[in-house]
């Protein structure tokens, strides 16, 4: 059973960065692709970011395209999210999940999830 722990999330001014963990256990994630999704009060779940899991391809929705950068480290099997120049519509659950579709962008094509971790921009 796959098994996925965020951290990282708090308060931060906007401006400033954050860096989002996802330790992930329960398998290999060999030809799987891992993302990142985010949960604003009273909006839908939205999709920020992807890695493919064994080739690092990376892909960004718009919003977070150059101020994002998703990342993983194979030994540690992490994945994280660098997120620098906050705003405070970045404010949201932040969430990572698993699939094995490598291209995947869609909520229904990730197969497992972790809990979340709060991320507010504010001053």
């Amino acid at each position: 059973q796959v098994h996925l722990v965020e951290s990282g999330g708090g308060l931060v001014q906007p401006g400033g960065s954050l860096r989002l963990s996802c330790a992930a256990s329960g398998r290999a994630f060999v030809n799987y692709a891992m993302g990142w999704f985010r949960q604003a009060p009273g909006k839908e779940r939205e999709f920020v970011a992807r890695i493919t899991w064994s080739e690092e391809t990376t892909y960004y929705a718009g919003s977070a395209k150059g101020r994002f950068t998703i990342s993983r480290d194979v030994a540690k099997n992490t994945l994280y999210l660098q997120m620098n120049s906050l705003k405070p519509e970045d404010t949201a659950v932040y969430y990572c999940a698993v699939s094995a579709d490598l291209r995947a962008t869609a909520i229904y094509e990730y197969d497992y999830w972790g809990q979340g971790t709060q991320v507010t921009v504010s001053s």
